[in-house]
Formats: C-alpha cells, structure tokens, sequence
C-alpha cells in the first residue's frame, strides 16, 4: 500500500489535483473521505478540469451519479450519503462504474467497500483552516 500526505492552500488546489493523478498513475476509482464542507466536490472539479471536463461539475447529492465527458474517458461522480443500504447501491448498478475503464469518484463511499475493486486510491480531506486542506493518499 502506498502513502502520500499533500498539504496545500485552496488556491493550489490545480496543483493537488496534479499530484492525486500523479500519484494514482493507471488507477481511476477513488473514495473521497471527509467533513460536510471539507472540500470533496471541489476537489473533483478540479481534477476533473485536468481530465478535460468542460462542463460544470456540480455536486450529484440529489442526483447520486453525474456523469461527465473528459478527453477520451468519462467521468463518474457519485455521492452515495443519502443511500440507506448496500442492497439499493446495487440495485442502481453502482458495480457497472466501479468495473469499467473510466474515471469514477465516490463521496461516502463507506456503504458500498464490498463493492471496491482491487485497485483503488483512498483521499481523506482534513480541514487545517479556512484556506488550507491536508490530503492524504492511500494506494491499495
């Protein structure tokens, strides 16, 4: 397993984005583990403007899965918080976004880690300050 801390302002958070695609090489499913407010749907815009997403990346809470056109892949972003059981991620076919070849990043993923692949990067965001975030990567 693989580890990296990045602590940055908000306004670098271009370059955190970098250093997450960096650091995930050829993996494309990530969990994405904090706070209410702690900065997770703005980290996926981010990185999802790296990955080419010329539309405006917007939280999925009410919608659960938003899907997004990157330069040659897709992008998933779901936010599974108002989810009540395994039972019901499956029965949206979460696995279908968790088994393809395309960008898939999950917001309180804790109901579906059954469901995980065996290649995935963990992003925990702490709260330093208001305009400081410490992520720390986790490889599995």
């Amino acid at each position: 397993m693989e580890k990296q801390t990045l602590v940055a302002p908000l306004n670098e958070l271009s370059k955190v984005s970098k250093s997450i695609l960096d650091f995930a090489a050829n993996c494309k499913k990530f969990v994405l583990i904090g706070e209410l407010g702690a900065g997770k749907t703005t980290l996926v815009k981010s990185i999802g403007k790296r990955l080419g997403v010329s539309e405006q990346i917007t939280s999925p809470t009410f919608s659960l899965i938003n899907e997004y056109d990157g330069k040659g892949t897709q992008i998933w972003h779901l936010d599974l918080y108002r989810l009540k059981d395994l039972e019901e991620a499956i029965q949206l076919n979460i696995e279908e976004y968790l088994d393809d070849n395309n960008y898939c990043f999950i917001e309180w993923p804790e109901i579906i880690e059954p469901l995980f692949p065996d290649k995935i990067v963990y992003i925990s965001i702490q709260v330093v300050d208001n305009f400081t975030r410490k992520y720390e990567l986790q490889k599995h």
